[in-house]
């Protein structure tokens, strides 16, 4: 069956029209105005709603295990909940863990994803546990397994973190295969000492995660990994980046000619460090997350640089975790609650809410941070990421009129809290469609058939 959308405003990361789309088979067939419906095409009046490319969301970490239990969305819940944001194709970490080689790491995630993703999925490597053989099988990885992205932490001391000498390496074969390796930048050896002079001190709640994360901890690994990002003749992608003085560093280092790329998510865009309330109160373990949200300068610096186009995607490192049974774990220890927060599904509302609608960033910038940039940097460009006659068509007819308030429970995250409730989102999908296929209709999913496949991804189309 063929599908014609007629009547919505088309928007890409270039421009914004009217004009009607023709859908045959898994693919966008025809653009323009006035398109002629033929004999069994199921015609949409979409009149008055925006034409989206499907969201690309290029950080989450479904099903992850964490010591003794894992993330609160798998795949299944997690893609599903993409779709109903309108999200059509996520970017998972598969996680080496200490001991596995990296094609194992891979493996097992292909078997946490395969016959439960709702979306399109394809996957960054981690590396945690840098071997001899490491710098060839990242050769392979992106010659034959379709995994063309790497990331690796300075933080999180003795159980991800790497030193320098493994991230020069790995940004030098990154370099050679046509590879782009993504970094969590903070500086896991100071952290460290932060950590543990709190706890003896008995400061021991949440409101202190931020205080043994500052700023400077940031900006001094961006800058420390710009530099050997700039030694190994490598592009560099900073992940998850929540601070000013970390994006004028980067922000300098582009002028000057270095392929730096930024991602931020919507936690630091909107949320800030108030939310880890008293020193008395758990309540701020639902926000502990790394990076820690920031005091609210910082915000303002970040959609500064959204504007502006030095930030190039926005992502959601939805890492999920329950209040009760997960984060109170650490309880009597901020630095064992597990970090990390939902996000998947308000990702495209909540950016266009206070972004699109609040005049912060054009339409045309909303879907290029959104879809297209994370498209063409991570290899599936332009299959994902654009509205072209071509691609795959994934579409999400975006309805502007709609207005809802997020709560605690009318999310489809499998969790007892939601970190954006009581914020109010302007418009939803009214239609998704994942290759074609309709999936998403006025809020519900319409087919319950996990039909998302994975993405062999190519090198970046704009290193």
């Amino acid at each position: 069956m063929a599908y014609l959308l007629r009547g919505g405003t088309i928007v890409t990361a270039t421009e914004s029209r009217r004009a009607d789309l023709r859908i045959e088979g898994e693919g966008i067939a025809a653009i323009g105005e006035n398109l002629v419906s033929q004999q069994g095409d199921e015609v949409f009046d979409v009149t008055g709603a925006l034409i989206l490319p499907g969201g690309v969301d290029a950080h989450t970490h479904f099903d992850l295990p964490v010591g003794d239990f894992a993330t609160a969305d798998d795949f299944a819940s997690g893609s599903r909940a993409a779709l109903l944001g309108g999200t059509t194709t996520v970017i998972d970490f598969a996680t080496q863990f200490r001991g596995e080689t990296l094609m194992v790491a891979l493996e097992n995630w292909h078997n946490r994803a395969r016959d439960k993703s709702f979306c399109d999925y394809g996957f960054h490597m981690a590396i945690t546990d840098w071997r001899e053989e490491s710098a060839g099988e990242m050769a392979l990885l992106a010659r034959d397994k379709g995994v063309t992205s790497f990331k690796m932490y300075m933080a999180y001391k003795h159980v991800l973190q790497v030193d320098d000498g493994i991230l020069f390496q790995a940004l030098r074969q990154a370099r050679a295969i046509g590879a782009l390796v993504g970094l969590h930048c903070e500086n896991g050896d100071v952290i460290d000492v932060l950590i543990n002079e709190f706890r003896r001190q008995g400061k021991k709640a949440p409101f202190f995660h931020p205080e043994s994360r500052p700023p400077a901890v940031e900006a001094e690994a961006v800058n420390r990994a710009i530099a050997l990002a700039r030694f190994a003749g490598a592009p560099l992608y900073i992940v998850h980046l929540s601070t000013r003085e970390a994006l004028e560093a980067a922000e300098g280092a582009r002028r000057q000619g270095a392929p730096i790329y930024v991602e931020t998510c919507p936690q630091y865009l909107l949320l800030d460090d108030s939310r880890y309330t008293g020193i008395d109160d758990f309540e701020g373990a639902k926000y502990v997350i790394s990076p820690p949200l920031r005091p609210k300068e910082h915000k303002e610096a970040l959609w500064s640089g959204l504007s502006r186009g030095v930030i190039d995607t926005v992502a959601t490192d939805h890492c999920s975790f329950f209040y009760q049974g997960h984060k109170d774990k650490g309880r009597d220890d901020f630095s064992r609650i597990p970090n990390g927060m939902p996000g998947v599904e308000h990702r495209l509302g909540l950016l266009y809410t206070y972004g699109v609608a609040a005049r912060r960033i054009s339409l045309t910038q909303f879907v290029s941070l959104t879809a297209t940039r994370p498209a063409q940097l991570f290899g599936i460009f332009p299959r994902k990421g654009t509205i072209a006659t071509g691609s795959d068509a994934d579409i999400v007819v975006w309805d502007p009129s709609i207005s809802t308030e997020i709560t605690d429970a009318n999310h489809h995250y499998r969790l007892d809290y939601n970190p954006y409730a009581g914020f109010r989102q302007r418009g939803r999908p009214a239609h998704v469609f994942l290759r074609g296929r309709p999936v998403v209709r006025d809020g519900e999913l319409i087919d319950a058939t996990p039909g998302g496949q994975y993405l062999f991804r190519e090198s970046s189309r704009i290193l």
